[in-house]
């Protein structure tokens, strides 16, 4: 039994195995293979290959940095700061030119403030009081200005007043003015200067095109007209997030410049440009929200003739700016084309394979092309059992194999 079995071992290893087919005459069946043929052979070419790139390696690991300048110039007079031109190096935070900038819109300016003891705001919950008890002396004011002193300050005809503070006086009082103060920054423009490098491929690239003079810059504005062009409207920018310039101006928010970089490197390095996408990143919220707006608090340093420090304390205002980028470059690699064309391939077989379960489970004949499909071989020891067949059994056999 053994040498029996090994001797079957050692002959089937120069046998050769190959399939056999059944040719079923179903229109029908034959229909929906082409259909399915049809729809996998166009998903991988339009999809695939057209839309996607499929035959492209593709590099997202974009390398980049941001260069920005803002102009302008604007004229205000107040009673705080009198006549005032107001220039970049006043109204653009950090002066840098750094990829998120701010650009100051509006301001409440608290002038002359020394540290000294002087009352409480009003608007402060946390410092009211009726008494000298309700003022502990050294206890800070958590959402106030200063440190408590142990006196409550009241007008002669108030029950109720505030605690004095030592603080820089006089605190901040004033309201958000009802109009911007830079009601001409509507027209400043802003510069955006952008480098990029994909590693993988080695291949560099600016947003700004190759000019010999500079000067030919000044005059464009980016827009439907000139694509290409660096220079942005400020007032322009803020109406393509759908947002009001004078709005915006008055409370402050926060804009987003989207660059998208999405570069075929089997075309000539000239056809690789940048898409721009303009959004209002914060809260737009009614403007008596406490969650719109965007503000923050600085002041500049002074002494005077006795050497004792004071400063203006200056909240502001504006528009902060973030620059971001991102993308992905493609060139052709015949490794990618193989695995796509190989996965085309491979769907193929699920056609064949639904229509099989068509042909042998869901249609009114599928009893007999299940029995042409899956022969049943049996074997009688001490018979022919082989070389026995009923002779009606014969036409169908011939079918099979033919």
């Amino acid at each position: 039994m053994g040498q029996a079995g090994c001797k079957g071992l050692y002959q089937s290893v120069f046998d050769y195995k190959t399939e056999k087919y059944v040719i079923a005459k179903n229109k029908k069946v034959g229909l929906l293979y082409r259909l399915l043929q049809v729809s996998i052979l166009t998903y991988l070419v339009v999809w695939v290959f057209l839309i996607k790139k499929g035959y492209q390696d593709t590099d997202t690991s974009l390398q980049s940095s941001i260069i920005t300048k803002v102009k302008g110039v604007s004229f205000t007079n107040t009673s705080e700061l009198g006549e005032r031109l107001w220039d970049v190096a006043d109204y653009v935070i950090p002066p840098q030119g750094e990829n998120v900038f701010f650009v100051i819109t509006n301001l409440i300016v608290t002038p002359n403030q020394r540290q000294e003891t002087c009352a409480e705001s009003e608007r402060v919950p946390d410092a009211e009081c009726s008494e000298d008890r309700d003022c502990p002396p050294g206890k800070p004011v958590m959402t106030g200005n200063g440190v408590r002193t142990g006196r409550c300050l009241r007008a002669e005809s108030m029950q109720r007043g505030t605690c004095e503070i030592f603080a820089w006086c006089p605190v901040e009082t004033k309201s958000r003015p009802a109009k911007p103060l830079l009601r001409d920054a509507e027209d400043f423009t802003i510069y955006i200067k952008n480098f990029i490098r994909f590693p993988k491929f080695n291949f560099s690239k600016t947003n700004v095109l190759d000019k010999k003079d500079k000067d030919d810059f000044k005059p464009c504005r980016f827009g439907p007209k000139d694509p290409y062009c660096p220079i942005f409207r400020l007032g322009t920018v803020v109406s393509w997030t759908g947002s009001n310039f004078q709005e915006i101006a008055l409370q402050g928010g926060v804009i987003g410049i989207q660059i998208e970089w999405d570069c075929d490197l089997d075309k000539a390095p000239s056809e690789c440009n940048p898409r721009y996408y303009f959004n209002r990143l914060d809260s737009r919220s009614p403007g008596t929200s406490v969650s719109s707006g965007y503000n923050f608090r600085f002041a500049k340093y002074y002494r005077d003739e006795a050497g004792v420090e004071f400063r203006t304390l200056m909240k502001a205002y504006g528009i902060r700016f973030d620059v971001m980028v991102n993308g992905r470059a493609g060139k052709f690699s015949i490794i990618p084309t193989i695995i796509n064309v190989g996965s085309g391939v491979a769907l193929m077989g699920i056609g064949s394979f639904l229509c099989d379960l068509v042909l042998i489970y869901f249609i009114k004949k599928s009893n007999f092309y299940r029995n042409k499909k899956y022969e049943e071989a049996r074997h009688r020891s001490g018979h022919l059992g082989n070389a026995k067949m009923n002779v009606e059994q014969l036409p169908n056999l011939q079918t099979v194999e033919t």
